[in-house]
């Protein structure tokens, strides 16, 4: 199967499958090489006019956590089903109010090779403490790479040059 078919069966199939009372709307449904993600917007809890963004926050947060805990058993079945159906596995999630959680997605390693000007930007992301590592910054990169990357990481070596020089310029030992 194609991505862009397993896209539309994986989408009808889950609007068919999924109890009607779990999400306001039908699921969103996002397919990669191996892994379907399932994400719903469940219905805000009732809060007074006058609630802060605080309790707002607090409220789809504690909304959200009762939705994974009570539909637990259900999902992990509909998601053995989707797995032996469409041949990959599948994770959940919910939006409720500004909030989105994913829940247990996978976690695939990619292999890249990067050329030296690619490695001095991950190694920048390390030093500066941003990353624990290359993978965890190139991670990072890719999260961000709708973002005006180029201008923040100028920023942050501008700033790492300020610090050396600042350490340059105090005492010795």
């Amino acid at each position: 199967m194609t991505t862009d078919h397993i896209d539309e069966v994986a989408r009808g199939w889950f609007s068919g499958r999924l109890p009607s009372d779990w999400f306001v709307g039908g699921p969103e449904v996002s397919v990669d090489r191996e892994e379907i993600i399932v994400t719903g917007v469940l219905a805000a809890p009732d809060l007074p006019e006058n609630a802060t963004d605080q309790e707002r926050a607090a409220a789809s947060a504690g909304r959200i956590k009762a939705f994974r805990e009570d539909t637990r058993a259900q999902r992990i079945e509909i998601a053995v089903e989707a797995q032996h159906r469409l041949g990959h596995k599948v994770a959940w999630g919910a939006t409720c109010g500004d909030r989105t959680e994913v829940f247990t997605s996978v976690s695939v390693p990619v292999m890249t090779r990067l050329r030296q000007r690619d490695r001095l930007v991950l190694d920048t992301l390390v030093d500066a403490g941003v990353a624990r590592s290359r993978s965890d910054a190139l991670a990072w990169c890719v999260r961000l790479v709708g973002k005006n990357a180029d201008d923040w990481l100028g920023q942050l070596r501008d700033a790492m040059r300020t610090v050396e020089q600042v350490r340059e310029a105090g005492p010795t030992q």
